[in-house]
């Protein structure tokens, strides 16, 4: 028990030495870097040693902001016990991109109460070593360095490696005042620069400024580890790495603000387009609601930017709007933004009517002019509702019975002045009335018992209608865009929840070549492939219908490319495309159905047989 308690006693000794030991401050403090000098594109390595303890937190970067870009700092600690005797020792490294060539100096850095001397770095252009073949590099270019407000700008990175890489990031590039939007998917190619074959990744950015000025577009940082050269093999798979840090080139960019001429919501663009849709085609009765969709589509801005669409109708209409609805698609290196307006019209009055001009103004980028787009002036004739009169009243005898009718013919005409009480509704003298007056049907109770219910079983069928229309534009439109936004469709598509139906639909829109309709019928019968989820489907979305997206993006490039009038007059090129889309269809459909059978089979064994 003696023993026991002396070595106890000895052992925490030992412990409040070493912690004593522990607490002790900092001995030394020094800073190294790992090349110098270093070219712009390079990053540089500093290492901060503390010979003692140090707490791992104490150190501060701030003052390296000034000529450098500071990435992450990572921190470790080492203790060792050599005859009782502790030492500890604490290492942050930290890694820093230069911006420019020139000599800086790292500045003296404090941990605690030691401070690291000041060390002198010189950044050297790529340039300088062009004789000497470069592993791996980064280049940026912009297609435009003067531009407005708003308005986008294509942004392109390159990453050049010699060799693979074990593991690898790249950040994207930063501006203020700016959105920054990667397109698309990275492109990988080879190629051969300076007698020596390349590995390149390439990256691409809509950018588009949110402030005038001048703007710096800082270059993205690449981070990745490689083999390291000379590695020992003995120790089998686990090999050692090096990491690599290089930084694309800055870009400034000069951002004009709004010419003091521009009187309108301000819409920079290349394109910018506006549609009508009638779903219900242009047939209009009194009385009877029809849905106009008007579509904005603008080239190379988001969504935010897109004005509201004007809309003026004649005092003879009834309106009922729905909320707009906004999107943003990438397709052909550019932005394309849409918003869209669903109205509900009903006519309360037969006639000939003129729907107004809509108008939008914007600023063409390329031309640097106001231009509009533009919904010509429309005139709509409004037929007269069932047994309604075309000047608009109704008929005195369009709601009586045919007993009514003979009952009327047998009694003198009257004056139109014996009206002038229809309003006064059911008295105690109706049948007085109805004698001695033979305009006084009016107020047969009959018939304001029957119109009265014709009046409530019109209001419900309306609300059932709208509350429909309602649900079903909520998927018309976004389904419609899959791959990209087009124009306006026709009129005899209906959702359906069969993929046979749907099938048999789509290829009805194939086999007629209409192009406006392909978007919605393609995205209906992947929804229902999808087993009818929620929002819209893309080819590349089923692993069995990716085969699909090359026929689909050729159809789209005749809709929306530069030449896009004359390749969509091209009916040869159309004609040849979709036919190709059709056995492509079929293939795809085959194969898609064998796999669910083959797997429905199977799930099926997995279940006991009784």
């Amino acid at each position: 028990m003696k023993f026991f308690s002396v070595s106890t006693f000895f052992i925490f000794t030992l412990l409040s030495l070493m912690s004593a030991s522990a607490l002790a401050d900092i001995n030394s403090l020094e800073a190294t870097i790992d090349k110098n000098p270093v070219m712009v594109d390079e990053a540089i390595r500093l290492t901060v040693t503390a010979d003692g303890s140090a707490d791992r937190d104490a150190f501060d970067s701030s003052p390296l902001l000034k000529d450098f870009v500071v990435g992450r700092t990572s921190v470790s600690s080492q203790t060792s016990i050599v005859n009782f005797d502790t030492k500890r020792t604490t290492v942050w490294t930290t890694t820093l991109f230069p911006r420019k060539e020139g000599i800086f100096t790292i500045p003296s850095l404090a941990v605690e109460n030691k401070q690291t001397k000041p060390i002198q770095v010189e950044v050297i252009p790529v340039q300088a070593q062009d004789n000497v073949a470069r592993d791996y590099f980064v280049t940026t270019d912009i297609d435009l360095k003067d531009a407005y407000l708003n308005q986008q700008l294509l942004y392109t990175v390159k990453l050049f490696l010699s060799s693979n890489i074990e593991r690898g990031s790249l950040q994207a590039p930063e501006m203020q005042n700016a959105e920054i939007t990667q397109l698309g998917e990275d492109k990988q190619y080879t190629d051969i620069i300076n007698g020596r074959r390349y590995q390149i990744i390439e990256r691409q950015f809509a950018v588009v400024p949110q402030a005038s000025g001048e703007f710096t577009l800082r270059g993205p940082i690449f981070t990745g580890e490689v083999m390291a050269p000379n590695t020992n093999q003995r120790f089998g798979f686990f090999n050692r790495t090096q990491q690599v840090n290089r930084v694309g080139p800055d870009i400034t960019v000069n951002i004009k603000p709004i010419p003091q001429n521009i009187d309108y919501a301000w819409l920079p663009s290349e394109m910018v387009r506006v549609d009508e849709e009638w779903p219900q085609g242009d047939n209009f009765v009194a009385g009877e609601p029809v849905t106009r969709i008007i579509t904005l589509t603008a080239l190379g801005v988001v969504e935010e930017q897109l004005p509201d669409i004007p809309e003026f109708y004649p005092p003879n209409f009834k309106l009922y709007p729905d909320q707009s609805t906004t999107a943003t698609v990438e397709k052909d290196q550019n932005l394309i933004s849409q918003r869209q307006s669903s109205l509900a019209i009903i006519p309360t009055a037969p006639g000939s009517f003129v729907l107004p001009e809509i108008t939008i103004p914007w600023f063409n980028t390329l031309t640097e002019k106001t231009e509009y787009a533009t919904i010509p002036a429309r005139t709509i004739t409004v037929a007269p509702a069932s047994g309604q009169a075309s000047n608009g009243q109704a008929p005195n005898t369009s709601t009586s019975t045919s007993t009514n009718n003979q009952e009327q013919a047998s009694v003198p005409a009257q004056t139109p002045n014996s009206l002038s009480n229809s309003n006064n509704g059911i008295s105690d003298q109706a049948s007085d009335d109805l004698h001695d007056n033979p305009q006084g049907v009016i107020k047969s109770p009959l018939f304001i018992i029957v119109t009265t219910v014709l009046a409530i079983l019109w209001l419900i069928t309306l609300v059932a209608w709208y509350v429909a229309r309602r649900k079903l534009k909520q998927h018309s439109y976004m389904n419609a865009a899959t791959n990209s936004f087009g124009g306006v469709s026709g009129a005899n598509f209906t959702n359906t929840q069969s993929e046979k139906d749907a099938f048999n639909q789509l290829i009805q829109v194939v086999k007629r070549n209409d192009i406006n309709q392909l978007d919605r019928a393609l995205g209906n019968w992947l929804r229902v492939m999808n087993n009818n989820g929620k929002g819209k489907v893309v080819p590349g979305d089923i692993a069995e219908t990716q085969p699909l997206t090359t026929h689909i993006n050729a159809l789209q490039a005749l809709r929306f490319s530069k030449d896009a009038k004359q390749k969509s007059s091209d009916a040869s090129a159309l004609k040849s495309t979709f036919s190709a889309l059709e056995k492509s269809l079929h293939d795809v459909r085959k194969q898609s159905l064998a796999k669910r059978d083959k797997t429905e089979n199977r799930l099926s064994n997995l279940y006991p047989v009784t």
